[in-house]
């Protein structure tokens, strides 16, 4: 599976971006979020990449981050959402979104992404909501293009679940990655700490991991 592309942008489409990686152009469709941040054609960029393979069609698919690559695989198993509509979902609500709405059962939001309808949304959420602490977890690393003149063209073959070296994360997601690992170490169990810690960045979302955790314990304290 190709794992990772870095080249230089030849054009960008509606949907997809080209990939010029020495020589070879590589069709890559994005998000419209992912698509507006990319440079310009000429420019150096790199994106993780997921490989999408049917009876008569191989489509390539990129993300800025390993954790959005990760939603988008996890939505590609709800039953009813392809690859356009897990798109729709990651452009609409970004994965800090996503994670949010799921730890918090939030179907609204969900629904919210173009040609996503109240059952799907439902069912994204019900067969989802379990693994949002998981993702949570993992951060987010910067995005690949952060210094693009300095990476090399390349492609990249991995597994399907690619270990590949990760940049810190910027202090907003590893802030609630940390409070997440907190309130697992006091006995939290990973739903209700994912909930908690999703409010609590969404009342206050530049909070550091000390503040997350200190409102995250009072969305859990015993009420009355």
């Amino acid at each position: 599976m190709i794992g990772r592309i870095a080249g230089r942008i030849v054009y960008h489409g509606e949907d997809h971006v080209l990939i010029d990686v020495q020589g070879v152009g590589y069709v890559v469709y994005c998000s419209d979020r992912v698509r507006v941040g990319l440079p310009g054609a000429g420019e150096a960029a790199a994106l993780y990449t997921d490989l999408l393979v049917r009876e008569d069609l191989l489509q390539l698919f990129g993300f800025p981050t390993l954790v959005e690559k990760e939603w988008f695989r996890l939505l590609l198993s709800v039953q009813g959402v392809g690859a356009k509509a897990a798109l729709a979902i990651l452009g609409t609500l970004g994965p800090d979104g996503v994670s949010r709405a799921l730890a918090l059962g939030d179907w609204t939001a969900i629904k919210a992404a173009k040609g996503i309808g109240p059952k799907t949304a439902q069912r994204v959420v019900n067969e989802l909501k379990d693994k949002a602490p998981a993702i949570m977890a993992m951060g987010v690393s910067d995005p690949l293009g952060d210094d693009p003149q300095a990476a090399s063209a390349e492609v990249i073959e991995t597994s399907p679940a690619p270990d590949a070296p990760r940049k810190a994360p910027p202090r907003r997601s590893s802030a609630q990655a940390e409070a997440l690992s907190a309130l697992g170490n006091l006995g939290y169990g990973p739903s209700e700490a994912a909930g908690a810690v999703a409010e609590a960045a969404g009342a206050e979302p530049e909070a550091d991991t000390a503040v997350l955790i200190r409102a995250a314990l009072k969305l859990l304290a015993p009420k009355g």
